[in-house]
């Protein structure tokens, strides 16, 4: 399908800033005024006879009003739009953001087997139980650390694993994650990416829809696309998007990405989080990066990976030449960072920029 067809919206009127609609005003003496709500409400609130009620609201509201009216009204619609997109409300909007993702984790695991894992990825389970030592598979999205003590002190779970049944000598399981983490997310959208207002975000193997709603309440992104294979994955995305209604900015698409060409073209970020190892036999790797690396081909536009091409690349046999595709944008792994972050993690996030 051609990617236009797909209704990729090419104004959006929605970002994430204060989430302001643009309001039917006129100019009063006082300010600006809506025409259809004595109220005069410009923000979205939950309720205005309920907002009302809390005084120091409504004289901010009032305030923020009574200082648009103040502006030229050729520039308003400029404000209006800056109001929506920008970053510089960040430190005021974080923490609803984070406890919305974290209400959306709360949803999944309601849905999913402790192990995230569906009966139907055969080749994942498979190549799970093939690695040297044991390995479990926990979505970092939906258990951070905290909540896999809490299981571990249930028994729930276990890190560790008997090298000698029935002793007491144990060594570390290995963990897996098919699923950025929460302070991974917010280190992509808020220290590796740029502003990402009116551009299109394109995630590879979407999965559990981390990387969307991470794009959704932590960017400006115009649309956000997912591509998933697996069909119980899309139905679980899409659940999250009717109930928190993300259905303006983003899509998911069940579909091979193999057949996405013509998105992929006019992506301005792809994101691939260890997306064809598990999923796919070496020659169905092989011919996946292929087709991506003949489609992004956008000049300026970036591709995030983890890991990074090279080791991706390292054990299949293609045809890729990197240099003349991409250069390596440097990270800064430490920036703004608090100090339990998992240094490790972030350091397998790389991102190039298309030549």
């Amino acid at each position: 399908m051609d990617y236009t067809e797909r209704g990729a919206p090419r104004n959006s009127k929605t970002g994430r800033g204060l989430g302001i609609s643009e309001p039917s005003e006129e100019l009063h003496e006082g300010g600006v005024r809506s025409r259809d709500s004595s109220c005069a409400c410009a923000v979205r609130t939950e309720s205005c006879a309920a907002a009302c009620g809390d005084m120091e609201f409504c004289a901010a509201r009032r305030t923020i009003l009574q200082l648009l009216g103040t502006v030229v009204p050729a520039d308003r619609p400029a404000l209006l739009q800056w109001m929506r997109t920008t970053r510089d409300f960040d430190e005021f909007t974080q923490d609803n953001n984070d406890i919305m993702l974290k209400n959306i984790a709360d949803d999944l695991r309601n849905c999913l087997p402790l192990e995230t894992m569906l009966s139907s990825e055969h080749l994942a389970l498979q190549k799970i139980q093939q690695q040297p030592k044991p390995t479990v598979h926990v979505d970092a999205f939906l258990y951070d650390e905290d909540f896999i003590d809490s299981l571990c002190e249930e028994g729930k779970m276990s890190r560790n694993y008997c090298m000698v049944c029935g002793s007491h000598q144990t060594a570390p399981l290995g963990f897996i994650s098919h699923s950025f983490s929460l302070m991974e997310l917010k280190f992509i959208y808020h220290h590796v990416l740029p502003d990402l207002s009116g551009k299109v975000l394109v995630d590879v193997g979407s999965r559990l829809g981390t990387v969307l709603f991470g794009g959704y309440l932590y960017s400006s992104a115009e649309q956000l696309y997912g591509v998933e294979l697996n069909g119980d994955f899309c139905q679980l995305q899409e659940m999250v998007i009717k109930k928190y209604q993300f259905n303006d900015r983003i899509k998911v698409l069940h579909a091979d990405i193999c057949t996405q060409g013509s998105l992929l073209q006019n992506a301005d970020v792809v994101i691939m989080n260890n997306v064809f190892e598990y999923f796919l036999n070496e020659a169905e790797q092989a011919r996946a990066w292929e087709y991506i690396s003949h489609n992004v081909r956008k000049q300026g536009s970036l591709l995030l990976t983890v890991p990074s091409l090279e080791e991706s690349l390292s054990v299949l046999q293609t045809n890729i030449q990197l240099s003349p595709w991409v250069k390596e944008v440097p990270l800064n792994y430490d920036e703004c960072l608090p100090e339990d972050t998992d240094r490790e993690a972030l350091e397998q996030i790389h991102l190039y920029e298309i030549l």
